[in-house]
């Protein structure tokens, strides 16, 4: 991803005072040494995130902090979500896929129950840190309820949530799962993930996340999903982010480095067209440089 890095957090404070957008969607990347089969790592209160958070507080207070919550990059066979552990090993090797999160949780399956606990105290650890905003992506039903609970139980009430809820089964998060190593190491995530075909359950899934108490919908990705984030705004009164991801930032770079594209304009109406579609917010590698040009006009 080029101009995109990864970034430590003794290094935060010279790179968050450079910021010209006002908010911030954080993704952990943990060392290999501390993925386990749970994802316990996620919600170490002394982990990536959670110490990320402290570090940006202190130099921008301003700053609105959102996190990522989910187990992918925690877990070691990368998957979204706690497996239930049967015959986990048998089911590596023959490369089947987890069923999907609403369904039974026999061995090898996503264990809903575990998951939403996980998913739950993940977004505590952020609450405690500072964290403004909690985004769950791990597309598992009641994981929105789940953490509304818990962050109230903890005294968190002013935390918000910005649940993925139409969150697609998509060949443009490529670029993202290898650079943040959080590819599922057998199977992939369609068992969980929406159809790209099904936009009446995209609908229905982000409604049903309204109803369990989310702030902010978001749709990902956007630029191949704009009926969804259209259709979506006519059915909710919500503030709705979409997410410009990993694999249409890097096509619009492609296109630029071969000369095919302007980049400045191509970004600009890319841009342009989420918010048309009705996207109150959009998450996108290009934040900065669009700060900057519409700085310019």
């Amino acid at each position: 991803m080029p101009g995109v890095d990864r970034i430590s957090v003794d290094l935060l404070d010279k790179r968050v005072n450079s910021l010209a957008s006002r908010a911030v969607l954080l993704f952990g990347v943990p060392d290999d040494a501390d993925k386990d089969e749970d994802g316990a790592a996620a919600f170490d209160e002394n982990g990536v995130v959670p110490s990320a958070i402290r570090a940006i507080k202190k130099s921008r207070p301003d700053l609105v902090v959102i996190t990522d919550v989910c187990l992918c990059a925690y877990t070691s066979h990368g998957h979204c979500g706690v497996l239930t552990p049967a015959d986990l090993p048998a089911r590596r090797r023959a490369g089947l896929l987890p069923s999907r999160s609403r369904g039974s949780s026999k061995g090898g399956e996503i264990d809903i129950d575990a998951t939403l606990d996980a998913l739950a105290r993940v977004a505590t650890a952020h609450a405690e840190a500072g964290a403004d905003m909690v985004a769950p992506s791990a597309m598992t039903d009641g994981q929105v309820k789940a953490i509304r609970a818990r962050l109230d139980r903890h005294g968190f009430q002013n935390t918000a949530i910005m649940s993925y809820a139409a969150k697609f089964a998509s060949s443009f998060y490529g670029p993202f799962r290898e650079a943040a190593h959080s590819a599922p190491t057998f199977g992939d995530r369609r068992a969980y993930q929406l159809p790209a075909a099904n936009r009446r359950e995209a609908i229905r899934d982000a409604l049903l996340d309204e109803a369990e108490g989310a702030d902010w919908l978001m749709v990902k990705p956007a630029m191949p999903y704009l009926d969804v984030l259209f259709e979506l705004r006519s059915a909710t009164r919500l503030p709705i982010a979409a997410y410009q991801v990993s694999g249409e930032y890097a096509m619009l770079k492609a296109a630029v480095a071969a000369g095919a594209l302007d980049e400045k304009q191509a970004v600009m109406e890319s841009a342009l067209c989420i918010k048309r579609a009705g996207a109150d917010a959009i998450i996108t590698y290009y934040a900065e440089e669009i700060c900057g040009w519409l700085e310019e006009r």
